[in-house]
């Protein structure tokens, strides 16, 4: 496959909003099931070579270990057990209502009881519906689904080669299924006091200084996949720093604003690979001075903390 296919939203935008709330399923499953991390770590997927997984979970809420995977080759939701026990099902045919029921179903079979203590989507327009009534989205293209998981493989080594470029506290390149984007971000080690009217979701997730890069692929604001970096708290006259390449752009939301480069941008030019990883560079650089961040002290230059450490042998 090309590096960064095309993936217009309108192409396949029922698929996703459908595999978007499976993915919150699975995701309210996962954070019922693991320990807490800081800034929500524990509840993100992470990229398998056949879709994305949970990652092992249970044991400290009385479950034995278990992972739940959504497999885009095959195109089953495959919930497997530390005893080499496993049980799939279908993800074609499926409305949210009736994954929602299989995979609670499913789990019970395996001896695995997992209590979702807000069975409802989080942060989408229909929050207030449950997923048991949910028989709206029922869409599934295997097509586009492979795809998509394709693109986040691809997009994913882009960020992995990125986050080797930085020696502080960072995140992984993990899947957020609240917002469904692939995302890293990047902490200067300050501190960052919310407002007491914030809500907890997010005063966890931006308790520390931070910049974040990630991929999404688009929303109501945004109608097409991009690339984006966001700087938090956001420094005074970030928007004045020129970012790379030139159909980048910043762009206003929520009262703050993102670095974007439109996926079908990146994939006009010539080295869409390169192109991506100067996008990211440019957003940090400008975010950082503005923050006044040590960008020197911070800097990783081929993966190597030691300045007297050579480059290992290929």
């Amino acid at each position: 496959m090309e590096l960064f296919p095309p993936l217009p939203l309108t192409e396949w935008r029922d698929t996703k909003e459908t595999l978007h709330r499976f993915a919150q399923v699975v995701g309210k499953i996962r954070l019922a099931a693991s320990v807490r991390r800081n800034h929500w770590w524990n509840v993100p997927f992470h990229l398998t070579g056949r879709g994305i997984t949970t990652r092992p979970m249970g044991q400290v809420d009385g479950n034995p270990v278990f992972t739940i995977d959504f497999d885009f080759v095959d195109h089953r939701l495959v919930v497997a057990m530390a005893d080499g026990r496993s049980a799939s099902f279908p993800l074609l045919d499926q409305s949210v209502a009736s994954f929602y029921r299989q995979t609670l179903e499913t789990l019970a079979e395996l001896g695995v009881r997992v209590e979702i203590r807000v069975p409802r989507p989080y942060g989408l327009p229909d929050a207030d519906r449950p997923f048991a009534e949910d028989f709206e989205h029922a869409t599934y293209d295997p097509a586009w689904a492979n795809r998509q998981w394709q693109v986040l493989g691809q997009v994913g080594l882009v960020l992995e080669e990125f986050a080797a470029r930085f020696s502080g506290k960072v995140s992984p390149v993990h899947l957020f299924w609240h917002s469904f984007d692939l995302a890293h971000t990047r902490f200067s080690g300050g501190a960052l006091d919310q407002p007491s009217h914030v809500d907890p979701v997010t005063r966890e997730a931006y308790s520390r200084e931070l910049i974040s890069f990630g991929f999404w692929f688009g929303d109501a604001n945004l109608g097409e996949p991009a690339f984006y970096s966001y700087t938090t708290p956001e420094p005074p006259h970030l928007t004045e720093d020129p970012l790379t390449p030139a159909s980048a752009r910043w762009t206003e939301l929520n009262n703050s604003h993102l670095a974007v480069l439109r996926y079908d941008a990146a994939r006009a030019e010539a080295d869409p690979r390169a192109t991506v990883l100067a996008f990211y560079e440019s957003a940090y650089r400008a975010g950082a001075a503005r923050a006044g961040w040590d960008v020197a002290l911070l800097a990783c230059p081929g993966g190597i903390t030691d300045p007297r450490l050579p480059a290992p042998p290929l």
